[in-house]
């Protein structure tokens, strides 16, 4: 119950129930709600690489810390370039070309940054280790999930079937239209080919959801939100159905000291 009042009384961000079960464990993605920022980025732009003010996405960045208890000089994050290129972090900061970042430090908060792509939260409760995930088509292809579990397992001694897993909001299935390109470097399994429009759907949830179980996660152990960036738009941010116009989430876990 007092988790369900801290999401009303935060409508800032939302947090997967899936690690609720571990005091200092920090983890949430944002919603657009709750931020100073003006159209087409309103109002909880968290994305410095749009058009917006920088002045406003570092109040917003300030409150939605804020609201989490995450002082931000804790906070690492990096600029993503849609590769599969894993960052063990070591000290928070900025970080420059990482889809993926992974640590076992506490007071470091690791946050990933999406419009449509897929984040991931991964948590390993035996280790205290933890990784966030962007996931857009490529990294999704290019098997980013399972290689940052991978890379727990080789850093810091994480075995796959200890961790518990949340897969975030992002574009869902029957949104995300792709040509062939795009389609051919995905599994059956995760597009669907639609005659009538003569183009494929991919599932960006499910191809990552069985990165996951492919690399030794329990299915119980997975969580897979609920919304979508298209279908519930009003509260979340769409790069595509806003037509590149629109401001960002975060995507963050990470261990506060108690």
């Amino acid at each position: 119950m007092a988790h369900q009042n801290l999401l009303l009384e935060q409508p800032l961000f939302r947090s997967p129930s899936i690690f609720s079960g571990y005091p200092g464990l920090v983890a949430a993605e944002s919603t657009r709600h709750g931020g100073v920022s003006t159209a087409p980025y309103h109002s909880l732009n968290l994305g410095g690489s749009t058009q917006d003010s920088p002045e406003h996405v570092a109040e917003n960045n300030r409150r939605f810390f804020d609201a989490l208890n995450v002082p931000l000089h804790q906070v690492a994050k990096s600029h993503q370039v849609h590769g599969t290129d894993i960052l063990t972090v070591t000290a928070s900061g900025r970080f420059e070309g990482y889809d993926a970042l992974i640590t076992n430090l506490p007071d470091v908060q690791l946050a990933v940054t999406v419009a449509d792509c897929t984040p991931i939260l991964i948590y390993d409760p035996t280790e205290k280790a933890m990784a966030a995930i962007h996931a857009g088509w490529r990294g999704t292809a290019g098997q980013i999930v399972k290689k940052t579990v991978e890379a727990m397992e080789k850093a810091f001694g994480t075995k796959a079937e200890d961790c518990l897993a949340y897969i975030g909001t992002c574009i869902d299935e029957c949104s995300f239209e792709v040509g062939d390109d795009v389609a051919q470097h995905f599994d059956p399994t995760h597009k669907r080919w639609d005659a009538e429009k003569e183009k494929f759907f991919v599932d960006l949830k499910l191809a990552n959801k069985h990165q996951l179980l492919f690399a030794g996660l329990k299915p119980d152990n997975v969580e897979v939100s609920n919304y979508s960036t298209v279908l519930h738009n009003e509260d979340y941010f769409s790069y595509r159905h806003e037509k590149g116009l629109t401001g960002r989430m975060l995507a963050t876990i990470g261990i506060v000291n108690l």
